[in-house]
């Protein structure tokens, strides 16, 4: 009996005109009737229901209208500065890993390359670095090739290997996983 008592206190006052959605139900409408306990609404297509008053909640666009708008501060989240590092850059461009490039003919440019991208790698996973951008160049693509046949046969990196800029960017981005 106390539970109806509460339950008579809590119930909203509706009046002919108020905008009312069903509560259980994905329908609104406005109050045209109310009589004793029932309301009868009409939706925003004309069609007209009968609802239980308990079936019904009023919607109120000044419901908090006059509600204080608190803001709160953002803290600022804290990142490890290992994590905040550009990626390890390796650039494979001959010229650069050794002191007479004229002295090697192609197929050892090119084995000397694979070398230094193997070992790259494995000094990545050593010391968990997370990101590392290859720099293959353009050029006639057989660094490129070689370059994508080592990381298809690779676990754990993610890498993009048909992006827009697959064959034009020059360089590949790998993050371990």
């Amino acid at each position: 009996m106390s539970f109806l008592i509460i339950y008579h206190h809590l119930s909203i006052i509706m009046n002919v005109g108020d905008l009312v959605s069903v509560i259980d139900e994905n329908l609104r409408g406005k109050v045209l009737k109310i009589i004793a306990n029932q309301v009868k609404i009409e939706d925003e297509h004309g069609f007209t229901y009968q609802f239980s008053k308990d079936k019904l909640t009023i919607i109120d666009s000044d419901l908090y209208k006059n509600s204080p708008i608190i803001k709160k501060k953002e803290t600022p989240k804290i990142t490890s500065k290992k994590h905040n590092k550009a990626p390890l850059k390796l650039d494979l461009h001959f010229e650069l890993l050794v002191k007479n490039p004229s002295d090697y003919d192609a197929f050892e440019r090119l084995m000397i390359q694979r070398e230094k991208l193997q070992e790259t790698i494995d000094f990545c996973r050593k010391n968990k670095i997370k990101t590392l951008q290859i720099i293959h160049g353009i050029g006639d693509g057989v660094l490129q090739k070689m370059v994508y046949d080592i990381l298809e046969g690779l676990t754990n990196i993610e890498y993009d290997s048909d992006g827009f800029f697959y064959h034009q960017s020059g360089n590949v981005e790998v993050k371990f996983l």
